[in-house]
């Protein structure tokens, strides 16, 4: 009978004594967990963690470069789909809208300072999950990740007023453009590319704001930077390796479907 391999972990903490001390801790409560690495940003963070393809990662919110939850975002995107899908711990100060968030969305997470009872309740749950899933990812597992994730950035905060038609300036002039009316939402770094059939116009927020702003009924993400109104999808390509892309209804360049996501294109 085969050995089975000790689990491996990577921490992303910004603060290198909350780093040590959850390191610390993890060794007493958990000494057969393997830690990978320690990053003290959210790019290191994802470098480390398609490095070392860990089974757990210990993910602070704030972060330089990346949040915690970018960072989860990209690993899910970005893993492998023969491995199975890591389990993401975020570490957070305490929060009246994001804990409850977590709790909704059946992550586990950690409030700071980590304390040996409370990282031994999470130890105990990630032990259970480990035991028990899949070596391989199911279908739609990864795109059911991230949007567990992305579930949790729009509820973390109070609810802003709903709009149906968002302001785009473009040069000097103010675009009104209906939510109805976009093809596809591309976030940047900084911004939002809204695309129409007739123009595209930039936003200065993040993804995850314009989406907390609107209502997203009938659009659906086909990548963690990328959401599509379903009804302007024309067609999906599978290319020679298994990757998507989609033919929009009044969009001259094709849109990349990433892995995660690639189960929603398969045929019937």
């Amino acid at each position: 009978m085969p050995i089975a391999k000790p689990p491996m972990a990577v921490i992303a903490e910004d603060e290198p004594v909350l780093a040590r001390t959850l390191q610390r801790l993890l060794a007493q409560l958990w000494p057969e967990l393997q830690i990978a690495g320690v990053a003290e940003d959210g790019p290191k963070g994802i470098e480390l963690a398609l490095e070392h393809l860990p089974d757990v990662m210990f993910l602070d919110i704030k972060m330089p470069g990346k949040t915690g939850l970018e960072v989860a975002e990209v690993v899910a995107d970005d893993w492998p789909q023969d491995k199975a899908a890591p389990l993401f711990v975020f570490i957070t100060a305490y929060d009246e809208f994001a804990v409850p968030a977590f709790e909704r969305a059946a992550v586990d997470y950690l409030l700071k300072p980590a304390t040996s009872e409370r990282l031994q309740v999470t130890i105990e749950r990630l032990k259970h999950r480990l035991a028990e899933r899949s070596q391989v990812p199911g279908v739609g597992e990864l795109a059911a990740l991230m949007q567990k994730v992305q579930s949790i950035s729009t509820t973390t905060s109070e609810s802003p007023e709903r709009i149906t038609v968002i302001r785009a300036g473009v040069g000097n002039t103010v675009r009104m453009i209906p939510v109805a009316d976009v093809i596809c939402f591309e976030a940047t770094e900084k911004y939002v590319n809204v695309v129409t059939a007739t123009g595209e116009a930039l936003v200065r927020m993040s993804l995850r704001e314009l989406l907390a702003r609107i209502d997203a009924t009938g659009f659906m993400q086909v990548h963690r930077s990328v959401l599509v109104n379903s009804s302007a999808i024309l067609s999906a390509t599978r290319d020679e390796i298994g990757h998507y892309s989609l033919t929009m209804r009044g969009l001259q360049r094709p849109l990349k479907v990433s892995r995660a996501f690639g189960h929603l294109f398969r045929p019937m």
